[in-house]
């Protein structure tokens, strides 16, 4: 059924298309019992056969559900019913392209491209929301994962929302942008925790790019202009929509969040997908994040180059930027405790290569743990069948220090063919997992997930 020389469709990548509930999971060791909640991830699984040829990102989204009560664990998935997908379904084949593939099917009937709602899922205002960059989210129910459909926030929001947006960890307000193809390319904004939109501003970053992430401070939101440039003209060709400029270089855009204003940092070209955090410390702002040398769409490896973690300085005061590299270890889906957004944190979560591997630049094998302070790295790796995906930290209360909590991720087992939630300690990142919760089949590779807990 699918193209068995893509990478995107084969393997832990290939789609799982059951939908269905497990109850009473397998446990190996014991679960905490002050975990309860929802871990939820969310991840492309293409429903139909696509047309064309298939990307990563094209996928329909697919909510994974683990259930954690009183020490014991169920799961649950489902499809987010976007009006694409129900489109598809009611015709029971692929009507709509991809980033690389050929142009979907024009009819008056359908939204002129899927919103697949496959990249990130968050808890907000009492309901959960599945985001894709390039459109509004999609409402779910969080108990049962029903969709409701798209959430506007009262219809103030009707352009595209990012998959990335932040939470103030002091007002509980949620800040996110939106980016498109034309004038005003990035627009920011501030929404309060019952839902309501607070704040909109546009902002002129000059050149419409793909820009998948930002960070904020108490004081500054910070956007990095990275030059994957779109030309919709291609979409009409089969061609990819977005290319990489280098000519343009790398603006780093800082906006005060009480005025507006911006100031600009000028750098060579290069792509970041996520960031760590960010905080402000004598005049600066200290940045971290996965950078790469650049970034190709059109291929399986993102143009080969391998994510690795930097850091960046930039000097409010004299507008001077330093960065470096922290290490050699390829690493992506940078966590860390969420009570210290925008403040100074001193340990991130990652998934990457394992430090003492030959691959440790090339392939995800292990959860890393990174000391900033003390600059340590600590690995953990269930072994050589064994690939993890983003690991999320869950504190152990409200009051508990920073690394005081646990570590949760999904990880796929491709000799038995299926995948387990591995429960770490966190203050023992390399020792044997706290729990292992068992499922009878595969979680596909996804993007990224959330904790909720029990309200």
């Amino acid at each position: 059924m699918y193209d068995s020389t893509n990478p995107y469709l084969n393997g832990n990548y290939a789609p799982w298309r059951e939908e269905g509930d497990a109850f009473d999971l397998e446990i190996e060791g014991e679960l905490p019992r002050e975990l309860n909640g929802a871990l939820y991830r969310i991840g492309p699984n293409p429903h139909f056969k696509p047309l064309g040829r298939y990307h990563w990102f094209d996928g329909d989204g697919m909510v994974h559900a683990f259930l954690l009560r009183d020490g014991r664990a169920a799961y649950r998935n489902r499809y987010v019913h976007t009006e694409g997908l129900k489109a598809e379904m009611k015709q029971g084949r692929a009507l709509f392209g991809g980033l690389l593939g050929r142009p979907g099917e024009m009819s008056p009937d359908l939204p002129p491209f899927k919103n697949t709602a496959n990249t990130n899922i968050i808890g907000y205002a009492n309901r959960l929301l599945a985001l894709l960059e390039a459109a509004s989210p999609h409402e779910l129910k969080p108990e049962t994962l029903e969709t409701v459909g798209l959430f506007d926030f009262e219809g103030k929001v009707t352009g595209p929302v990012t998959a990335h947006p932040k939470f103030d960890p002091v007002t509980g307000d949620l800040l996110f942008f939106g980016y498109q193809p034309f004038p005003p390319y990035v627009t920011w904004y501030r929404a309060g925790r019952d839902g309501k939109l607070i704040e909109s501003r546009p902002i002129d970053t000059g050149l419409a790019v793909m820009m998948h992430d930002f960070i904020a401070t108490d004081n500054y939101a910070i956007f990095f202009v990275c030059p994957s440039v779109f030309h919709l003209e291609n979409a009409a060709a089969g061609k990819p929509i977005f290319a990489w400029e280098p000519q343009h270089g790398t603006k780093i855009g800082v906006m005060n969040r009480k005025t507006g204003d911006m100031k600009w940092f000028q750098d060579e070209a290069f792509f970041i997908f996520h960031f760590l955090n960010a905080y402000e410390e004598n005049g600066s702002l200290i940045v971290d994040g996965c950078r790469m040398k650049s970034l190709d769409m059109t291929g399986s490896s993102f143009g080969g180059n391998p994510p690795l973690t930097w850091q960046w300085n930039l000097n409010l005061k004299d507008g001077s930027m330093k960065q470096r590299q922290i290490d050699d270890v390829s690493n992506e889906f940078p966590r860390f405790d969420e009570r210290l957004a925008g403040r100074k944190h001193r340990y991130g979560y990652f998934a990457g290569g394992n430090p003492g591997s030959p691959e440790k630049e090339t392939s995800f094998q292990a959860l890393l743990k990174r000391d900033y302070q003390t600059d340590k790295l600590e690995v953990h790796d269930l072994g050589k069948h064994f690939a993890p995906g983003e690991a999320v930290f869950i504190p152990r209360n409200s009051k508990s220090s920073e690394d005081d909590g646990w570590v949760l991720a999904v990880w796929y087992d491709d000799q038995l063919n299926r995948s387990e939630l591995v429960v770490l300690d966190a203050q023992n990142f390399a020792g044997a997992p706290v729990a292992r919760i068992k499922l009878q089949h595969r979680v596909p590779w996804g993007f990224h997930g959330n904790w909720v807990p029990v309200q």
